[in-house]
């Protein structure tokens, strides 16, 4: 049986521009495209058709793992009542399809995996040479770091996808698109699109009015249907703070004075991140100089990183728990080997509730100035940190939503619980023990 890819699918005209230009050879693109305008019909029928014609790894990246399985693997197409997967990639092509996996390895040595970003840096095998990053506002963005250079250096291409959620790593990367010879990028509306109607927004809105409110509604509309860059994030914890900060230009360039010490403070992962904030305080508020976070390496790293800036560090301060747990092999504390590496002294917190501590943030937020360049993954997951969303409740829970923001988040939190605003009361504070 021949089959002719895309297989009975035809791009939408609006879709034309982007289908023409990964055609026309085309290695980035970017399409920040209203919510149901086909990003990701484009996208694996694209796929698809590399697929075949250079046999090769490919990835399709969507911000958690289960997340993935349910809007691409296991997704139906509303119109034709098909897998999505089973309509870009018939069975007739296919050599395995391992359901747990997500992966389909094709006749002719290509393989295809739907992973999560949140997972990247566990995936073995070969490099991929087409990958789409589907919601990518929403993705870890070191996701794209770690693969960038494996790009390159093989000429493979990379889709990104997604709707604004504020002016985060996907805003990032749509304006250098747009900059960068070579790459496409893109935004189109509904009213670009003409794929909904006003009746049909309208509905939609209303709906989600009932579940969220009017004002949560309004921002969602604007975000997911007018890729409104602006628009308060739905359940963030600190966006409209961040978004003041903004407004009052404390969001530019801050450079260390030599003069005054730096305070640090560290979210300690074990299998997941470790960030770490750079702050200095003067009497016009806190200075945030700089951010640093990466994940699967060891301690020596850390203090390799401190060693290399040019600060002159007054204290560290590290979670409750950065006592309790192993870090390495060695049945070592995690302070007791930062203290082994010239890392001190460290200020361990007392145990305190993760509400306290976002209300501390939200007390020292105003009297902050960050640096725009060095602090930019760090205030990107401020700005994005938010409350988990209960499908079955159709709320807002109390408890922070767990993904790629959380590391920054909680030592900014660390951060503020144990900062204290005069030098003469920081020993003396019951907030944390010394060592």
């Amino acid at each position: 049986m021949r089959i002719r890819l895309p297989n009975n699918w035809n791009p939408r005209p609006y879709q034309m521009p982007l289908w023409n230009a990964l055609e026309g050879g085309c290695r980035r693109a970017v399409a920040v495209w209203h919510r149901r305008s086909g990003k990701d019909d484009v996208a694996l029928h694209w796929t698809a058709t590399q697929a075949m014609q250079r046999p090769a790894t490919y990835w399709h990246l969507l911000p958690q793992s289960n997340q993935a399985r349910k809007a691409v693997w296991d997704a139906v197409d509303p119109h034709t009542g098909i897998r999505r997967i089973d309509w870009a990639f018939p069975k007739e092509l296919r050599d395995t399809t391992r359901e747990q996996d997500m992966l389909i390895r094709f006749k002719n040595g290509s393989t295809w995996q739907v992973v999560g970003s949140d997972n990247y840096n566990a995936l073995v095998g070969s490099p991929p040479y087409g990958v789409v990053y589907s919601e990518y506002m929403l993705s870890d963005p070191n996701a794209w770091s770690f693969i960038r250079p494996i790009m390159r250096e093989n000429g493979g291409w990379a889709l990104f996808n997604g709707t604004p959620r504020g002016r985060n790593h996907l805003y990032g990367i749509y304006e250098l698109g747009k900059a960068e010879p070579g790459w496409f990028s893109e935004l189109l509306t509904v009213k670009d699109t003409n794929a909904m109607t006003d009746q049909e927004i309208e509905k939609e809105r209303r709906e989600i009015a009932r579940e969220r409110g009017d004002d949560e509604a309004d921002n969602i509309i604007k975000q997911e249907y007018f890729c409104n860059w602006d628009a308060a994030i739905p359940g963030s914890y600190y966006g409209k703070l961040i978004a003041d900060l903004e407004a009052r230009g404390r969001i530019t360039e801050v450079n260390y004075d030599p003069r005054q010490p730096v305070i640090t403070a560290w979210d300690l992962g074990v299998g997941d991140s470790t960030a770490i904030w750079f702050i200095q305080q003067d009497r016009f508020g806190l200075k945030v100089i700089d951010f640093y976070e990466t994940s699967g390496v060891g301690a020596d790293h850390y203090a390799k990183v401190l060693k290399s800036k040019p600060y002159i560090y007054d204290y560290h301060i590290l979670p409750h728990d950065a006592d309790d747990r192993e870090w390495g092999n060695n049945a070592t504390s995690r302070v007791d080997v930062l203290k082994s590496l010239g890392i001190r002294p460290l200020r361990i917190l007392k145990r305190a509730s993760v509400d306290d501590g976002i209300n501390s943030v939200r007390v020292i937020l105003p009297v902050c100035w960050f640096d725009a360049v060095a602090c930019d993954r760090g205030l990107n997951a401020l700005r994005q940190y938010q409350k988990r969303f209960d499908e079955k409740l159709k709320a807002f829970s109390q408890a922070p939503l767990h993904d790629w923001t959380s590391h920054a988040a909680d030592a900014f939190r660390y951060l503020a619980q144990g900062l204290r605003t005069y030098r003469d009361e920081r020993r003396q504070s019951p907030a944390y023990s010394v060592m």
